[in-house]
C-alpha cells in the first residue's frame, strides 16, 4: 500500500508558498503552537468573513499577520 502525501506539499515552492515565515532554532516548538493557536483564534473570529488563507510573518521583534479574505468589508 502507498504512502499518502497531501497534494498541498507537491506544489509548495513553485505554485504555493509556505504560511508560516519565520526560523528559529530555539523556541519551534513553541512558535508552531503559537502559530496554530493564533490561526485557530483568527477563523473562530472571523468565521463570516470567508478567511481563505492566514499568513503569519515573524522577525527578531515583529509579528505580523496577514489575513486573505474574500469579503474585506467584515474584517
Amino acid at each position: 500500500m502507498g504512502q499518502k502525501v497531501p497534494p498541498k506539499i507537491n506544489r509548495l515552492g513553485y505554485l504555493e508558498d509556505w504560511t508560516s515565515k519565520w526560523f528559529d532554532l530555539r523556541n519551534t516548538p513553541d512558535l508552531i503552537e503559537e502559530d496554530y493557536n493564533i490561526r485557530k483564534y483568527l477563523k473562530e473570529r472571523l468565521q463570516l468573513a470567508s478567511v481563505s488563507k492566514i499568513v503569519i510573518e515573524r522577525t527578531s521583534r515583529f509579528l505580523r499577520v496577514t489575513i486573505y479574505t474574500g469579503r474585506p468589508g467584515i474584517v
